[in-house]
């Protein structure tokens, strides 16, 4: 199957600011590029037994972890995940039996772009911009490059399920 590359292109020399924030666009557009094409059923496929892991429950995780890094601990929020049961503390995010697709991608692309806009990334007046996490302190810097690291290390497994799932490789 071949897809459209559409993935934000990274500067080959620029400001710091300007390359961790594009480099961090590419590797969220790269998950999107490794589900695009799937059906709803593929993208809940857990290809890789005896691994639960599926790409919409990448998806559901990449939604927690932008909204945990960039609204939690660098907005000061205490928002909680849409797919964690009130009163409970074990993550859902990888458990996509029942997991509605359309809800998934739009709570992801919407804890993105409030990272860009809202949670400082675009409107912080320097990357040492702190937030604090269980009394650990953290600069807006290292954010981004955890996000860059989180999503690369991901987009990792997504590329092996999606070559399980449609035999489609890429970068």
């Amino acid at each position: 199957m071949t897809i459209q590359d559409h993935r934000t292109p990274v500067p080959h020399a620029a400001d710091e600011r300007a390359t961790l924030t594009a480099m961090l666009e590419f590797q969220r557009d790269t998950l999107a590029l490794k589900c695009a094409g799937l059906t709803p059923d593929q993208l809940k496929e857990r290809a890789i037994a005896p691994s639960g892991l599926s790409l919409l429950g990448l998806v559901r995780h990449a939604a927690e972890v932008e909204r945990g890094w960039f609204r939690n601990t660098l907005g000061g929020e205490r928002s909680r995940s849409p797919w964690t049961p009130p009163g409970s503390t074990d993550r859902a995010d990888f458990d996509v039996d029942g997991a509605d697709v359309d809800e998934a991608f739009t709570i992801w692309r919407d804890e993105c772009a409030r990272a860009r806009a809202r949670a400082l990334v675009d409107a912080a007046d320097s990357l040492d911009l702190t937030g604090t996490h269980e009394n650990e302190t953290y600069s807006l810097r290292y954010v981004l490059a955890h996000m860059i690291e989180e999503y690369a290390r991901h987009n990792g497994h997504a590329d092996l399920l999606r070559e399980r799932l449609d035999g489609t490789t890429g970068e």
